[in-house]
């Protein structure tokens, strides 16, 4: 005979639940902090004892709790953060559904103190008049699930939660905890999570009494912003990173991406924030990946900060037991908005350079145009592109001015007779054999203001045959010329594919396989939008498709590979970007090997020529494997070296 159904004591249900939402001490941690952030605190205390496991508690100075709710916010589904049934679609706050406290406190022995705070002039002058004991007031989970208390205590306004002994009566639970260090490295690791979403919130944690993280409130400065996010994820993120704050209709996304160049092994530094909530989104991920794509390799991992805002009524937080996970009601729209908003930055890069979107500007040669080189014509080579399906003079849109066939030799920095010749407002002064520059009657430098260098300045000598070293305003700038070049060239060749240049190939003999249905129906679905991109397939029965037409440049790409990876994109998101990816891949390895090489020695007029090419073309920060293709050495920098001012 089966056993009879009977409803479950509260203590088990409790038990229950902590399975959902306590998993070990971070987790704990986790909910505590979250409690607090919303009770309005300006200040956390953190205390852990052997990695969370013997003891932790979060001390707050928020709202408090009066006496005779203590007991209630130790009671199941009971909250101050939902009202109506209408208030579950549009949650504005971290926690909400008032069951953190009594699932932990079911698993562990759990004290909870509260002293309610002043909210008027005058109260603040009665709660001072007091003794701290008998304002503040705790209650204490027993072993039997019994509360014990209210009881005076002393404390300061806002709420501590002291938690001990986690997992004590659950030791099946216990046996799976790690040990110390690792328990504690998770811990540290959500402390830092929650304090890079609110810098303005003061934070101290503490392990076996040791301080580890004391980090006081941002004072709304960007600079002390910039401070947290250093000492959280080391120092020189902020230096290595651009900021992005980008808008569009309900939705803005702000924050930081470190620059690809900084990129990293492992995805330990990616925070990625919706409404202040931290998430683990598949669709969210996938939208920052296309956004680097052209960037990094596919074993490097972007590192970002990044904070979406949007109405609450847009996002549905209720689907994921621990609050990992979110739903939005326009996934494609964030998808695309994270996307371009990226792309669109990572495109202007440290320069910040023209828009994406916008045409590249031509070099001219007509006097007047601040900034734009004046290239000798005779060493001037086609800017016509790439092979034979785009063009037939060179395997790179050549720079005007640079790439001549018949280079005359470089200048070395003794040597600046022959000067690069920019416009008239940008004459530069020649130097004599020793490098000096003339000086003026009037005994002042008769060249043009600093203020009026372009900003990566002028050519200063070519060094190993490898970098370019230039003079700006703010320093030093090297440049690595393959890596520049290389950029240049792969931002044409997009350039001029996606202006329609290059079209499909018919196959001779077309390519069969055989699919699942409703992957042909994918496909099918999919037909206008891959033929655009000159993949042209047809359906020829209920589950085989045939490759028509292929675009040009993948000829020689394998088709059933790149028609079963579509098929496992649009399995996974509805859409695929492979078709794009493949075709950057050989217009890169084009840009590559058509680019300069080491050793080839340049003149002032082309090496200018390739600073005022790199000025105007997007993603110039980095080349297609994602590796610098300049820095700078300020002035700063340049005084730090040689001691300078000390």
């Amino acid at each position: 005979m089966s056993n009879p159904i009977r409803i479950l004591s509260d203590h088990l249900v409790n038990q229950i639940a902590a399975g959902e939402v306590v998993e070990r001490p971070a987790s704990v941690i986790k909910e505590l902090i979250e409690n607090s952030l919303d009770a309005g605190c300006a200040r956390l205390e953190i205390d852990v004892d052997q990695g969370g496991i013997k003891r932790l508690r979060v001390r707050d100075d928020g709202c408090g709790i009066p006496r005779d709710q203590l007991a209630l916010a130790l009671a199941r589904h009971a909250t101050s953060k939902l009202a109506v049934p209408a208030d579950l679609e549009a949650v504005g706050t971290l926690g909400f559904r008032g069951e953190a406290l009594p699932s932990i406190a079911s698993v562990s022995r759990l004290t909870l103190t509260s002293r309610v705070g002043p909210d008027s002039e005058a109260e603040a002058s009665e709660v001072a008049s007091d003794r701290a004991g008998d304002s503040a007031w705790e209650v204490a989970v027993a072993i039997d699930g019994r509360l014990e208390g209210p009881r005076p205590a002393a404390h300061p306004p806002g709420t501590s939660v002291e938690v001990r002994d986690l997992f004590f009566n659950t030791p099946a639970r216990r046996k799976f905890l790690r040990t110390e260090k690792t328990e504690f490295d998770h811990v540290d690791q959500v402390v830092r999570r929650l304090a890079l979403a609110r810098p303005d919130v003061a934070l101290e944690l503490r392990h076996n009494g040791r301080v580890v993280h004391q980090l006081p409130a941002a004072d709304g400065r960007p600079e002390s912003v910039l401070a947290r996010l250093d000492r959280l994820l080391g120092a020189g993120f902020a230096e290595q990173s651009l900021e992005i704050d980008a808008s569009a209709v309900d939705l803005r996304l702000h924050g930081w991406i470190r620059r690809p160049a900084f990129s990293r092994s492992q995805p330990d530094q990616q925070f990625f924030y919706v409404n202040g909530r931290l998430i683990r989104d598949r669709l969210i991920t996938h939208a920052i990946r296309q956004a680097f794509s052209d960037f990094l390799h596919q074993a490097r991992h972007p590192g970002y900060v990044l904070f979406l805002e949007l109405p609450p009524r847009l996002v549905d937080v209720n689907v994921h037991p621990a609050k990992h996970e979110v739903r939005f009601r326009e996934s494609r729209q964030v998808h695309d908005f994270i996307r371009r908003a990226l792309q669109r930055r990572l495109a202007q890069g440290v320069l910040g350079g023209a828009e994406p979107d916008a045409p590249m500007p031509e070099t001219s040669d007509r006097p007047g145009r601040a900034g734009v080189a004046t290239p000798d014509r005779s060493t001037a080579s086609s800017d016509e592109a790439v092979d034979g399906t785009i063009g037939h003079r060179s395997p790179l849109p050549r720079t005007s001015g640079f790439g001549a066939r018949h280079p005359t030799p470089a200048i070395g920095v003794g040597d600046g007779r022959r000067i690069y010749q920019a416009s008239p407002a940008l004459q530069r002064p020649a130097a004599d054999s020793a490098g000096v520059r003339p000086v003026s009657d009037e005994g002042e430098s008769s060249g043009t203001p600093e203020s009026d260098l372009p900003p990566l300045g002028f050519a200063l000598a070519q060094l190993n045959g490898v970098y370019l070293l230039a003079e700006s305003t703010e320093g030093l700038v090297l440049v690595d010329i393959h890596a520049a070049h290389e950029r240049i060239g792969y931002e044409r060749l997009k350039a001029a594919w996606s202006a329609g240049r290059v079209t499909s190939q018919p196959l001779l003999v077309p390519h069969s396989l055989q699919v699942e249905p409703r992957e042909a129906d994918r496909l099918e679905e999919q037909r206008e939008t891959l033929a655009r991109l000159g993949l042209v397939l047809d359906r020829l029965g209920v589950d085989r498709v045939v490759v028509r037409e292929v675009p040009a440049l993948l000829r020689e790409a394998d088709m059933e590979a790149l028609v079963r990876d579509l098929l496992t994109d649009l399995a996974a998101q509805g859409e695929s970007t492979r078709v794009e990816e493949a075709i950057d891949g050989v217009l890169a390895t084009l840009a590559c090997h058509g680019s300069v090489r080491a050793n080839r020695r340049l003149t002032l007029d082309e090496m200018n020529a390739l600073l005022r090419d790199m000025e105007r073309t997007e993603r110039i920060d980095q080349c297609n494997h994602g590796r610098p293709t300049w820095v700078r050495l300020s002035h700063v920098d340049l005084d730090r070296l040689f001691l300078r001012g000390r």
